[in-house]
């Protein structure tokens, strides 16, 4: 093709690229990327059949301008990632803070009512466990592995499954806050009832440290995260019950976007949690007790910060900050 009709045939398409990357405002991402990829076959032609005309140069300066954009717009995709998760949800957790205090007093309430019934029903245990659970675990125990549950299948498959019901419960909590909160308070009440019934039925049986090892090396994050949860649905409830100066519409509307911003926070934990319950947990009972609880301390800490002590850190430098 002689170069006339080659410039003619894609002439329209560059000047559309060009005033693509000109523009201040940010392009559609999958339109730029789509252009620049026609921009460098144009390009490889270019160079191939006119090598020392000018157009070269011209589509050379234009694809370097092309990438420059369209890596400018990935930064600054992922700058806003960071921003949501180190600013974003930290404020909403300050602001919020209240609701997280409830959820977890309530949930501490629960875990010492599970504890509490098991010591003085012996049947509670098995009603809240299942009879099939508690003699397979007490068979376990009899075996010399009382935590054998959590080595039970594939490690992907454990993760795969047990991260899917933790986002499950998860999303339970969150969403039953358009019960007023009501809902959430029943999910808190019965799981914070089965983990106290669960590991008394342990202390109960002398495997108290063994169950810690086995059990609290994914638990720590994973009920943290649950509790956090059951936060949110506690925030969504009161954005109906307690609008203030908005319409329930309004402040209902408010109260899910600031939810759903929250809870997205809580799945990274979520999923890493499953991740330990699926490849970690199974080998607690073998773990050095130093190791095993180095793990606990180290994930339970590390939730407490970004969700209890973090945002307190944030809310400080912004309200700090000078007002331009």
């Amino acid at each position: 093709m002689r170069e006339i009709a080659f410039i003619k045939q894609n002439k329209e398409k560059w000047l559309r690229f060009e005033n693509a990357i000109q523009q201040k405002t940010n392009s559609n991402p999958e339109e730029l990327s789509q252009l620049y990829l026609h921009l460098v076959n144009d390009l490889a032609y270019a160079q191939t059949y006119y090598k020392k005309s000018k157009l070269v140069v011209y589509l050379n300066h234009l694809t370097i301008l092309a990438f420059q954009r369209i890596y400018k717009n990935k930064k600054e995709d992922k700058s806003k990632i960071l921003r949501f998760f180190l600013v974003d949800v930290p404020l909403l957790m300050h602001q919020y803070k209240r609701y997280f205090l409830y959820a977890f007093v309530m949930f501490g309430i629960s875990v010492a009512i599970g504890v509490i019934s098991a010591i003085y029903d012996d049947t509670f245990v098995r009603l809240i466990l299942s009879d099939g659970y508690v003699n397979k675990t007490l068979e376990n125990i009899k075996n010399g592995n009382p935590t054998a549950v959590y080595a039970g299948g594939s490690n992907w498959g454990s993760f795969i499954g047990i991260t899917f019901n933790n986002l499950k419960v998860g999303l339970l909590a969150f969403s039953l806050g358009i019960t007023g909160g009501i809902g959430t308070g029943y999910v808190m009440l019965q799981n914070g009832i089965m983990l106290g019934a669960f590991q008394y039925f342990f202390a109960e049986q002398g495997v108290f440290l063994q169950s810690l090892k086995g059990i609290w090396i994914h638990g720590a994050m994973e009920i943290f995260a649950i509790v956090i949860e059951g936060g949110i649905g506690f925030m969504i409830g009161a954005s109906i019950l307690f609008p203030k100066t908005h319409t329930r519409v309004a402040s209902l509307k408010r109260g899910i976007r600031d939810g759903i911003k929250l809870l997205i926070a809580t799945f990274p934990f979520t999923i890493a949690a499953g991740f330990l319950e699926g490849f970690v947990s199974r080998y607690g009972n073998d773990m050095p007790t130093f190791l095993a609880f180095g793990i606990i301390l180290s994930t339970l800490a590390l939730i407490a910060y970004y969700f209890l002590i973090y945002p307190n850190k944030v809310a400080k430098i912004v309200t700090l900050a000078p007002k331009s």
